[in-house]
């Protein structure tokens, strides 16, 4: 059977004023219904943010320690049910299981670290010009903030959006997005039992166009944190901005990795093609494009494409070294993708097909050689294990067709050359940029961001920046 849910608001567990709901089911064999869900409405959001508007002052006011041991406690009642939790997230999202439980592990080592962190939002002591006075700063939290989050990783995002928030001192409102809600769901049961007070915390289910854009307009809400496309990051920043909001977007990527002549081939094409067919492709970090110099390219060409066949392809709990596409909408897509490539001329060296794995909505891992920049399936983000190689003829050459998007998310260079390496640097534009690594995969304490049309630019996320964008300072001037 599958598990129902509800809404959680002012600490009560209820259902949506509709009265209908919604199922989620397993992309590996559709047939199975996993949750099932409140069809919320604006009512229901709104009803949310009343409460977090009502609980925030209280929140605020509490000592930041005593924020922080209930992040603490959250942490460790993820802990306890990770198992519970890595399954439901396989059955619900498609990720295999060691990708769905280094996922879960990263929910709980977040609230772990808030939880920490909670002690030091304080803000900064300053020397004053004059005697007989003090200078200093206080951070204070926003009030009541928004976080609408993706179904890519639907327990890494909202915690890490979830725990600096609350953190800070901040109420909240929630939507996880409708493909894959229960494991945020988890969150929201962990923090209960670890004994948020009501109301600081509230998750509604439903649709982005009813529950998501009352949460971005309602003039209770002070700050809105979107993960998500870049075309609808850009519909939550105009109805966020005539109320001059507090926005956070992270949003697509076309993410390039490099290969220079002086790299192992063997480890650029592990770093590639990992970076490129982990999690099923569907990663805003995702390696998209492989821009490879021409002495190595036949090479790099030969060793990716034996790695992409060498993958099987399956249930996530079945042992598969690559699950299913979230949803048939999200195959269709990147079979979309696999036809504009021959179409424009690129050469598909393999996989492009629906994979033969059983009914779920399976791809094969899918590689283009002979791919030039202005081609489709090297500009647009296809979130799918599509992989476009591109050749160059020198350093200068990579670095202008890795910035030739309008993306600008995570990119890596593999070179062991230091001067290339220090050059990569400071002529890519992203917001992560790695040597010698796939563009996949964070550190929680370091600022995570894009530039370009992969974000808002205004905060980063994770580390002390996440807690930045939660927090708003006063400057005091105390002369006695």
């Amino acid at each position: 059977m599958p598990t129902e849910y509800s809404n959680y608001v002012d600490g009560k567990w209820t259902e949506s004023r509709t009265g209908n709901v919604f199922e989620t089911s397993n992309p590996a064999h559709p047939g199975e219904t996993v949750g099932v869900y409140q069809q919320s409405s604006e009512a229901d959001a709104e009803a949310a943010v009343e409460a977090a508007a009502a609980a925030a002052p209280e929140w605020a006011n509490t000592p930041g320690p005593a924020r922080g041991k209930i992040l603490t406690e959250t942490a460790s009642i993820l802990s306890d049910r990770a198992d519970e939790l890595t399954e439901t997230l396989v059955r619900e999202e498609g990720k295999t299981k060691p990708e769905a439980s280094g996922e879960v592990q990263r929910a709980i080592d977040i609230f772990a670290y808030y939880g920490a962190k909670a002690a030091d939002v304080g803000g900064t002591v300053k020397a004053p010009s004059g005697r007989d006075s003090r200078l200093y700063t206080v951070n204070e939290p926003v009030g009541v903030a928004a976080l609408i989050t993706p179904w890519n990783y639907p327990i890494a995002i909202p915690a890490w959006k979830l725990a600096p928030a609350l953190a800070a001192g901040n109420a909240v409102v929630t939507k996880p997005a409708s493909l894959a809600p229960a494991v945020a769901i988890g969150i929201v049961e962990a923090l209960e039992s670890a004994g948020l007070p009501d109301g600081v915390v509230n998750l509604v289910t439903g649709p982005g166009s009813s529950v998501g854009s009352t949460f971005v307009t309602h003039e209770a809400v002070d700050a809105v944190s979107f993960t998500g496309s870049t075309k609808v990051g850009n519909t939550v920043y105009g109805q966020a901005a005539p109320d001059q909001k507090r926005v956070q977007l992270e949003l697509g990527g076309k993410n390039p990795a490099i290969v220079m002549p002086s790299a192992d081939v063997d480890e650029a094409v592990e770093i590639a093609a990992t970076g490129a067919f982990g999690v099923t492709g569907q990663a805003c970090t995702a390696t998209s494009r492989a821009i490879v110099h021409e002495d190595v390219y036949d090479e790099f060409v030969e060793g990716v494409v034996s790695y992409g066949e060498g993958l099987s392809i399956g249930d996530g709990l079945e042992g598969a070294d690559m699950g299913p596409h979230v949803s048939e909408s999200e195959l269709e897509g990147t079979l979309d993708y696999v036809d504009a490539g021959r179409r424009e001329g690129a050469t598909l060296e393999t996989g492009g097909e629906r994979a033969d794995a059983g009914e779920g909505y399976f791809v094969e891992p899918t590689i283009f050689s002979d791919v030039s920049s202005e081609m489709r399936i090297a500009q647009e983000e296809i979130f799918g294990p599509v992989l476009a190689v591109i050749p160059v003829s020198d350093f200068d050459e990579a670095v202008a067709v890795a910035n030739d998007v309008e993306y600008g998310l995570s990119a890596s260079i593999v070179t062991n050359d230091h001067r290339e390496a220090n050059r990569f640097v400071d002529e890519i534009e992203a917001g992560v940029v790695k040597i010698n690594e796939k563009t996949t995969g964070l550190e929680l304490h370091v600022p995570f961001g894009g530039m370009k049309a992969s974000s808002s630019e205004t905060y980063r996320e994770q580390g002390d920046a996440g807690l930045d964008f939660f927090t708003i300072s006063k400057t005091v001037y105390d002369n006695y």
